[in-house]
């Protein structure tokens, strides 16, 4: 079992000479089974191996339950482990998201936090098997969904590696009664209140029973196909969608519309994830609509999603975010000699209700300017007082900053007693003129203002002797080394 997971992390390049690998860790068969595997192949490999558990408030007693198992296996194994506590369920109230959705964010933050404390190159290990890949696909594919969709249980994308996806649930429980490995049942996997629980108890039996006995491993290969078609037409489509860029969006003339259809969605896939930021709700739907635009008469337009629009003008299709048209290069060239203070930055129509996630740490591009994030250790350093400079203290914010403009119900807290003003108040004792306010970068978490940029810090978040961690924000936009 070890040789063949050793051989599958080889062929794909998961796992590079003194990399650190954060293993993802429930306690669960699969978790307990690629733990085990990865601290037997530790030496062989070279790397250095730590365990992330998320503690997600949702199960109570059980939940502890699994928290005090992962410490003591750990304990007992002498592998590094960390521990992430989440209220799940408020925070899914608060967010206006579902509870997995919500667990899927914490975990990817938390996983950030650990990656930012220790400081060097990762791999994010997570426990994921043939059946689950095989799940995930008839997911997505009764969905609808596109290639992506049906390969993104991937061995290796980007820091994320899956080194037991080569393995079955069977192989999987062998190897833990034959090496004698404790494990822990979840019992939110007994119940088929979930979508994902459905198809593992009953659809995928039934395939495998009625159908062919190898139907996940037969649905692991042939992922691994479209994988690489997927990645092939992605590469082709980008080099198709760099000659249609522009400043400002994309301008799609008629040479665009002579590329294969596949080509063609692929290239306006990428297009509209560069202009939104992201790639949730963007669907085959509104590919399709750009396309048929192609065929209608001039001044002919069509609203997307995220404040993007398509024109139809006399010589192809235009692709644009709101209020961009008429600002090229607003994104980067615009925040070169900007002044926060005076509004000069970006228009508010650009990016008001739009939100920016903080990468912690790394760098976002928005258009409210590039925001660099990283974290050290605080032992009694200077504190760099800088206009576009601030550090925060990173052990008190919650959940994930974001970067966005004001919005009704803002606040800030005013001093080291924890009294708070509202946003507005504070930018009127700044003297900042009313015309601005709406074009000011906020640094935010929910309601609670952090940081406005060029500006006011949030008092509860400034440095003292008993901070451990510090968040260095720096903005790229103001007046040089300010």
């Amino acid at each position: 079992m070890e040789r063949k997971v050793l051989a599958y992390i080889k062929q794909n390049r998961m796992i590079g000479k003194k990399d650190m690998v954060l293993a993802g860790v429930s306690g669960g068969s699969d978790s307990m089974a690629m733990l085990h595997i990865l601290k037997e192949l530790q030496e062989k490999l070279d790397f250095t191996l730590r365990v992330v558990h998320v503690h997600h408030g949702i199960r109570g007693k059980e939940a502890d339950r699994d928290r005090s198992f992962v410490e003591n296996i750990c304990r007992k194994w002498q592998i590094p482990c960390t521990v992430y506590c989440y209220d799940v369920p408020g925070l899914s109230r608060e967010w206006k998201l579902g509870e997995e959705e919500t667990g899927r964010i914490v975990r990817k933050e938390a996983f950030q936090r650990e990656a930012a404390v220790c400081g060097m190159k990762i791999k994010i290990a997570l426990a994921h098997n043939q059946e689950d890949l095989a799940e995930t696909m008839l997911h997505n594919l009764c969905r609808g969904t596109g290639l992506r969709g049906l390969c993104t249980m991937r061995p290796a994308d980007g820091e994320i590696i899956r080194p037991i996806l080569c393995l079955s649930r069977e192989k999987i429980t062998g190897y833990l009664k034959e090496k004698k490995i404790p494990h822990i049942q979840d019992s939110t996997n007994l119940s088929d209140e979930y979508t994902r629980n459905r198809i593992r108890h009953h659809i995928l039996p039934m395939l495998e029973q009625q159908v062919n006995g190898k139907a996940a491993a037969h649905m692991a290969e042939t992922a691994a196909r479209i994988s690489q078609a997927e990645e092939y037409l992605t590469q082709q489509s980008c080099q198709v969608l760099r000659e249609f860029q522009k400043n400002n969006g994309y301008y799609f003339t008629e040479k665009f519309f002579m590329e294969p259809q596949i080509i063609r969605i692929y290239a306006l896939q990428q297009a509209m994830e560069q202009l939104a930021g992201r790639r949730k709700d963007l669907t085959a739907v509104h590919y399709d609509k750009v396309l048929e635009l192609y065929e209608m008469q001039t001044g002919r337009r069509i609203s997307l999603p995220y404040r993007m629009e398509a024109r139809r003008d006399y010589e192809g299709v235009r692709l644009f975010r709101y209020g961009e048209e008429k600002s090229a290069g607003v994104t980067t060239q615009a925040h070169e000699s900007s002044d926060i203070r005076t509004g000069k930055t970006v228009c508010e129509k650009e990016s008001a209700g739009l939100e920016w996630q903080i990468r912690i740490p790394g760098t976002v591009t928005s258009p409210l300017g590039i925001f660099t994030a990283e974290i050290f250790s605080y032992e009694g350093q200077k504190i760099e007082e800088k206009k576009y400079t601030k550090w925060l203290d990173y052990d008190k914010i919650k959940k994930n900053p974001h970067i966005r403009t004001r919005r009704t119900g803002d606040y800030m807290v005013i001093n080291a007693q924890g009294n708070t003003k509202k946003l507005n108040r504070c930018m009127i004792d700044e003297k900042i003129p009313s015309e601005y306010r709406d074009s000011i970068p906020l640094i935010a978490c929910g309601n609670e203002i952090l940081w406005m940029v060029g500006s006011r810090m949030n008092e509860r978040y400034k440095i003292n002797p008993q901070t451990r961690k510090v968040l260095v924000l720096n903005y790229q936009g103001g007046n040089e080394n300010e």
